[in-house]
C-alpha cells in the first residue's frame, strides 16, 4: 500500500477538516435556504441540528478514519464490517457527485471573479446567459478542477494542509471585512432583523427539512470525507476537542456569511426582506443580487465585488479539495495507484460526470428540464438519517 502520509500538527487537520466543511454551503448555500426558510426561524433549527445531531455524528466519523486509518470503504473492512462496506461505497459515490456539481458552480464563482473585477455587473442581469456558455463556464470548471487536482496531488502535509493554513485565516478576515462594509450601509439593519430575530411561526416541516439537509450538507456529513481525514489525523489528538472546533469554525464562517449577506440585501432593497423568500432566493441571492448591490457601490463596487467571488472561489477550493481527496485515497489504498496518477484518472472522471450540470442551465433543454429527480431532496434526508443510524451503532471503539 502506498504511504497515505499524515497531518503535521492537529492544527492542519482542524484547518483541513474545517476547510472541508467552509464552502459554498456556508457563503452561497446556506444564506439562501434561510431566506426560503423566512430568516432567523431556519437559523435556530440549522444551529440545533449543527450541535445536537450532527457534531456526534462528525466525533462518530473521525473516530473511524482515525482508528482505522483507512479510506471510507477500506475502513469498514478494518473494523471487521465487511458486508457493510456498501455504505462506505455510498459515500465514496456521494462525494464523487457533489464535486461533480460543485465544481461547476465553483466555476460560476471563479468566472464571477473575473467579471466583477472588470465592473461588469451587467452579467448579473444576464445570468442564465451567463450559465448557458457552455464553453465558457466549462473552461472555468476545468481550471477550477485543474487548481483542485494540483493541491490534492501535493500529498496531506504537502497540499491540502498548506493549503487550508492559509485559505482558512484569509477566508474570515475577508469576510470579517466585508460584514464590517455591509453593516455601515443604510438600510442594513432590517437586514439584521430578518436574519437575528425570529419569527417562530415559520418553523415547519419544509423549515425542518431544509436546516437538517443544510446541516449535514455544511459538515461534510455522510459521504466519506471526515473518515478519509480522520484516517490521516494522529493517534494522540483528541477527537472530540477536534470535532469541537471544526463544527464551531463551520458553523461560525455560516453565521458571519450570513451578517454579511442579509445587510448587503436589505440595502439593495430599501429595507424591504420580503423578496428575500420569493424571486430573490435561491442562486439568485448571490449570483443576481448581490452584483446588483457592488453596481451601486461606483467606483469601489468592481474591487468589492472582485473581493466578495474572490473569497467565495476561495472557500469552493478548501471544500473542492477534501471532496477530492476521498476518492482518491480510496483509488491509492485500494487499487494501488500513485496519488498523481489516482489525482488525475479521478478529476477527469468526475469532471466529465459533472457535463450534465454543466449543460442544465440553459445549454439543454434535456438537462435543464426534462432531466430532474424527484423527490431527491427527501431522498438525501433519508440518507442522511440511515447514515446517522449507522454511525451511532456500529463503532465499537
Amino acid at each position: 500500500m502506498a504511504n497515505r502520509g499524515s497531518f503535521s500538527s492537529k492544527l492542519g487537520f482542524i484547518l483541513a477538516a474545517a476547510g472541508s466543511a467552509v464552502g459554498l454551503g456556508n457563503i452561497w448555500k446556506f444564506p439562501f435556504e434561510v431566506g426560503l426558510g423566512g430568516g432567523a426561524a431556519f437559523v435556530m433549527m440549522y444551529l440545533f441540528f449543527c450541535f445536537i445531531l450532527c457534531f456526534p455524528v462528525m466525533v462518530t466519523e473521525v473516530a473511524i478514519g482515525r482508528k482505522t486509518q483507512k479510506n471510507v470503504v477500506g475502513a469498514f473492512n478494518a473494523l471487521g464490517y465487511n458486508k457493510w462496506n456498501i455504505i462506505g461505497k455510498l459515500g465514496l459515490l456521494a462525494g464523487v457527485l457533489i464535486l461533480s456539481f460543485y465544481n461547476v458552480i465553483a466555476g460560476w464563482a471563479f468566472g464571477y471573479f473575473f467579471e466583477m473585477a472588470q465592473g461588469n455587473f451587467a452579467v448579473a442581469d444576464n445570468f442564465g446567459a451567463f450559465t448557458s456558455e457552455i464553453f465558457k463556464v466549462g473552461l472555468y470548471a476545468i481550471i477550477f478542477m485543474a487548481f483542485t487536482a494540483f493541491f490534492v496531488a501535493k500529498g496531506v502535509s504537502g497540499g491540502i494542509e498548506k493549503l487550508a493554513k492559509i485559505l482558512m485565516p484569509s477566508l474570515i478576515v475577508m469576510i470579517l471585512l466585508l460584514v464590517g462594509y455591509s453593516l455601515t450601509l443604510p438600510n442594513s439593519i432590517e437586514g439584521v432583523k430578518f436574519y437575528l430575530v425570529p419569527n417562530l411561526d415559520a418553523i415547519n416541516i419544509s423549515t425542518i427539512g431544509g436546516a437538517l439537509r443544510q446541516a449535514f450538507f455544511s459538515l461534510s456529513l455522510g459521504m466519506g470525507a471526515l473518515i478519509t481525514y480522520g484516517s490521516y489525523l494522529s493517534k494522540n489528538d483528541n477527537i472530540v476537542s477536534s470535532s469541537a472546533f471544526i463544527t464551531l469554525a463551520d458553523v461560525g464562517i455560516a453565521f458571519i456569511a450570513g451578517l454579511m449577506i442579509f445587510p448587503l440585501v436589505a440595502y439593495n432593497n430599501g429595507g424591504d426582506m420580503s423578496l428575500v423568500s420569493s424571486n430573490q432566493a435561491g442562486p439568485a441571492l448571490i449570483f443576481i443580487t448581490l452584483p446588483g448591490v457592488f453596481e451601486t457601490l461606483g467606483g469601489v463596487g468592481a474591487f468589492v465585488g472582485g473581493f466578495f467571488f474572490l473569497l467565495l472561489s476561495f472557500a469552493a477550493l478548501t471544500s473542492t479539495v477534501s471532496l477530492l481527496e476521498v476518492p482518491v485515497s480510496y483509488v491509492v489504498d485500494e487499487l494501488g495507484y500513485g496519488r498523481k496518477k489516482a489525482v488525475i484518472l479521478v478529476a477527469v472522471v468526475i469532471f466529465l460526470i459533472g457535463i450534465p450540470s454543466l449543460l442544465a442551465n440553459g445549454y439543454s433543454a434535456f438537462f435543464s428540464t426534462a432531466f430532474t429527480l424527484p423527490g431527491s431532496s427527501d431522498f438525501l434526508s433519508a440518507v442522511a438519517l440511515a447514515w446517522l443510524t449507522y454511525c451511532c451503532c456500529s463503532v465499537d471503539s
